[in-house]
């Protein structure tokens, strides 16, 4: 998953904040029982994660693709006191998992759980406004996610999107379906003048965007 050399990966990790004894309990848990453990975020791009819900101060949060919750726990970090991050997963067999994850690190207060396909949660929701939206879910609906989220998301609030360097695929001569939707989505937003946006190159890639 990693475009970085493992070497410098490890440098990064070693002189940035320590990873939260709760979260490294989560990391190890995913890894010995979860298919596709590379799928979590990580220590070093929770870290980002936090510190980029810390500086927008969030009142909202809304994620798309819970996981194993490792994310939701590092945006909520930064959310007011009377935050809430509202967070969707497709797979229902997590809940038990997530549940526990969330009370062990003291954020089930401030997590909205939903199970079901995104879209369709995402049309129905309540909350009007976000603050702050990861997107990290299944990559070929990146783009309709973007746009599905986008007159929900205050000026000046942040969209991040994970794993938009697909392993280097989308700068390389592959034409696979999900290499072309991201590289779609990739382009679509570079020419997006709605917004200001960069792509940091944090284990598979994560795109930063601030809505104006």
């Amino acid at each position: 998953m990693d475009i970085l050399p493992h070497s410098l990966q490890l440098y990064l990790e070693d002189h940035c904040d320590p990873e939260p004894t709760g979260l490294q309990k989560i990391n190890r848990e995913t890894y010995l029982k979860v298919l596709r453990p590379h799928m979590l975020s990580g220590h070093y791009q929770g870290r980002l994660l936090s510190m980029l819900s810390k500086m927008v101060q969030p009142r909202r949060i809304l994620e798309i693709g819970t996981f194993t919750g490792y994310a939701t726990i590092c945006l909520a970090e930064g959310l007011t006191e009377d935050g809430i991050i509202h967070t969707i997963e497709i797979d229902r067999e997590f809940e038990e998992m997530l549940i526990q994850h969330f009370k062990s690190t003291n954020v089930d207060k401030k997590v909205r759980l939903h199970f079901g396909a995104a879209a369709q949660i995402i049309v129905e929701m309540e909350e009007e406004i976000f603050d702050l939206v990861f997107i990290d879910a299944d990559k070929k609906n990146n783009l309709h996610y973007f746009n599905l989220i986008f007159d929900k998301v205050r000026s000046g609030g942040l969209i991040i999107i994970d794993n938009v360097l697909w392993k280097g695929k989308v700068y390389g001569s592959e034409s696979d379906t999900d290499t072309k939707s991201i590289r779609e989505l990739n382009d679509q937003i570079a020419k997006d003048t709605r917004v200001e946006k960069l792509i940091l190159p944090v284990r598979d890639g994560i795109m930063i965007i601030r809505k104006k």
